[in-house]
């Protein structure tokens, strides 16, 4: 076992880990946030995505003791305010329907929060780069792409 200090969510936080666990098992199985989804187990659908000093990255295809000293954010970090209020991608995704099933969901709101902190207003092709790496099933790509466009567009109003 070894130490991991890290901060999740905004907590600092210290952990016994073992050194082969992945950090989506250390954040689901040892810290009990789900929200990050286990799909492919080879990187390949991205479900669980996090953001790690605010980059996407495929949880399953990190290890734990990677993220030492990192700031990790998963979708339950996503919430704002002191109500918990949902972040304008979450919300967005509801608006557009950009879900179905709901099980790439998580990975895909937060490739897109990463997409939008580093390119406000992108186009329909960034965006759908940016979403590359996250496979769904259910959707069809068109709401979860109208999504990201009235996220960035809620965004933009909200910073004026």
């Amino acid at each position: 076992m070894s130490n991991l200090n890290l901060t999740v969510n905004g907590t600092a936080t210290q952990l016994q880990v073992d050194s082969h666990r992945l950090l989506v098992d250390v954040l689901r199985d040892q810290m009990g946030l789900t929200g990050t989804h286990v799909g492919c187990d080879t990187s390949q659908c991205g479900a669980c995505t996090v953001l790690v000093d605010g980059q996407p990255v495929k949880s399953c295809s990190m290890l734990a003791l990677q993220a030492e000293g990192r700031h990790i954010t998963s979708i339950e970090g996503l919430a704002q305010g002191p109500d918990g209020e949902r972040h304008p991608v979450q919300q967005a995704f509801i608006d557009c329907h950009g879900l179905q099933c709901g099980f790439c969901t998580p990975g895909m709101i937060m490739a897109s929060v990463a997409l939008l902190q580093r390119t406000p207003q992108p186009s329909q092709e960034q965006i759908e780069h940016a979403l590359e790496g996250n496979l769904c099933r259910c959707t069809g790509y068109v709401n979860i792409v109208a999504a990201v466009k009235l996220a960035a567009t809620t965004m933009a109003g909200a910073t004026k």
